[in-house]
């Protein structure tokens, strides 16, 4: 057997699969985002290890026989989160997340200094690592002297099982302190924010050993000697070695709190001025690019709470014909926008109301706000030399037949549904763990799911939508220094 532990935002998910890769079971944590102020969003570090417990211990109430028989473990984790700890290994505050905005003028900063787009191959985003170290420095000097290592939310957890300080590349090179084309730590970058490579954890692939789960909790959960942890991966790339887009060309859109537009690369092909995010593969001698949009879904479940629906019942009342855009236009930008615009002062607008505007038009302008942002990130991909043909959809947000033939048409490609299963970022680090424990090929085990359906592009609409595109470009610009 082998388990795939998810550390998300909202949760922690323990995913068993067997020797064939057929999951037999999961089970999960809650957990909760603390927000202070605007912009913040933090997470108490040992809530990530009692909701991991939550969801192990659930796993060994009911499949207690295949969690005694796990012999590797993968980790995929929401990224850039920052774990500043002190001498003992504790957290020296609650831990600041990927979609906390505070440290946008720390990022302004670094990413004016010259050295670290090109040695990233990313702008220096507020979500990213660095700048929350720069904060912490400016904000909090007195913590900041006392930070012996940084982790990310899922080495913190890595931590706890095995006792190492490892991380792994997919999830590093979302730092800015990465040199993402040698796939190593950079001395430069790390100065730039008063900290050294003492202060980081060592670095593997994430299809190799970090270590082993520490005897105690192997006891606890009735799990036997030398359970392999493999480096595991970034939420993302955790994703697309799920869906097995791991080959050079694979790609995938997921809809989930945040969306991604996710491809798969044999090369480094940075492209910082279109915002977007370079970084390595969790597998050796790979990488991949992302166009990221920040609130997908949460786009539509803020439309929920406050229309009094749910977002099923929203999408629903659309029906599944797709229409021309109206009148309406909805940028997503509820927190700010990374592709293409890195704004992170940037606010959400409809545009084009008026008296006919009802419900369903705002429903449509949401998805259809969406699916744009997804093409400003396509369009991006296509700047730095990433073609595609088609992508796979993932997340809550691909249960809408609606919005996949938004997208598809909004992206003018073939929109591919896998296969019933489960194929999510859990799953992807069940494989890592696989691949660790065993000494598997890579390739062979991140192979992609089978194609239940295909959504292709309503030619009929395309004019309509690419005019309808037009408005959307022309809103931020417009509207952009307002905020």
């Amino acid at each position: 057997m082998y388990l795939g532990l998810d550390l998300g935002t909202s949760g922690v998910k323990a995913l068993l699969v067997d020797e064939s890769q057929a999951v037999i079971a999961s089970a999960t944590g809650a957990l909760q985002v603390s927000r202070l102020h605007p912009g913040w969003s933090e997470q108490e570090p040992d809530w990530w290890i009692a909701a991991t417990r939550a969801a192990l211990d659930g796993l060994k109430s009911d499949h207690a026989a295949a969690l005694a028989a796990v012999r590797g473990i993968g980790l995929s984790g929401q990224m850039h989160g920052a774990t500043a700890l002190g001498a003992d290994d504790r957290p020296l505050r609650p831990a600041i997340l990927w979609n906390d905005t505070r440290s946008h003028r720390q990022a302004a900063l670094l990413d004016a200094n010259p050295r670290f787009r090109k040695i990233t191959g990313n702008i220096v985003f507020p979500g990213f690592t660095a700048p929350k170290l720069a904060w912490m420095r400016d904000n909090e000097p007195a913590l900041f002297e006392r930070v012996r290592k940084v982790l990310l939310p899922k080495d913190y957890l890595r931590l706890w099982l095995t006792g190492t300080h490892c991380s792994e590349m997919s999830d590093a090179a979302g730092t800015a302190w990465l040199d993402v084309g040698n796939r190593r730590w950079s001395d430069t970058l790390l100065a730039a924010t008063g900290l050294g490579v003492d202060h980081m954890p060592a670095l593997v692939e994430g299809t190799e050993r970090s270590g082993t789960l520490r005897a105690e909790l192997a006891a606890e959960w009735g799990m036997g000697a030398d359970v392999i942890v493999a480096g595991g991966a970034g939420d993302n790339a955790a994703s697309a070695c799920g869906m097995g887009a791991v080959r050079a060309g694979q790609a995938f859109v997921s809809l989930g709190t945040s969306g991604v537009l996710f491809a798969a690369n044999a090369r480094y092909l940075p492209n910082p001025e279109g915002a977007v995010h370079t970084f390595c593969h969790a597998l050796p001698a790979s990488w991949h690019q992302m166009g990221v949009i920040l609130s997908a879904t949460d786009s539509l479940n803020w439309l929920a709470g406050i229309t009094g629906r749910t977002a099923s019942d929203l999408t629903g009342e659309l029906g599944e014909a797709l229409q021309a855009p109206g009148s309406v236009s909805f940028l997503p930008y509820l927190s700010g926008e990374r592709t293409p615009h890195n704004d992170a002062v940037i606010r959400g607008v409809f545009s084009g109301l008026g008296h006919e505007s009802d419900r369903p038009a705002l429903t449509r302008a949401v998805l259809e706000g969406v699916a744009f942002a997804l093409r400003d990130s396509l369009e991006a991909l296509e700047a730095a030399g990433t073609h595609l043909s088609r992508v796979t959809a993932i997340g809550g947000g691909s249960r809408s037949v609606y919005w996949l033939k938004a997208i598809a048409t909004a992206l003018g490609l073939p929109v591919d549904l896998p296969a019933e299963g489960d194929f999510g970022a859990a799953f992807g680090a069940a494989r890592l763990g696989l691949i660790a424990a065993e000494g598997a090929d890579p390739h062979a085990v991140c192979a992609p799911p089978p194609t239940a359906a295909t959504v292709e592009p309503e030619s009929r609409l395309r004019g309509a939508f690419d005019e309808a595109y037009a408005r959307f470009r022309a809103l931020y610009p417009a509207i952009r220094g307002t905020m």
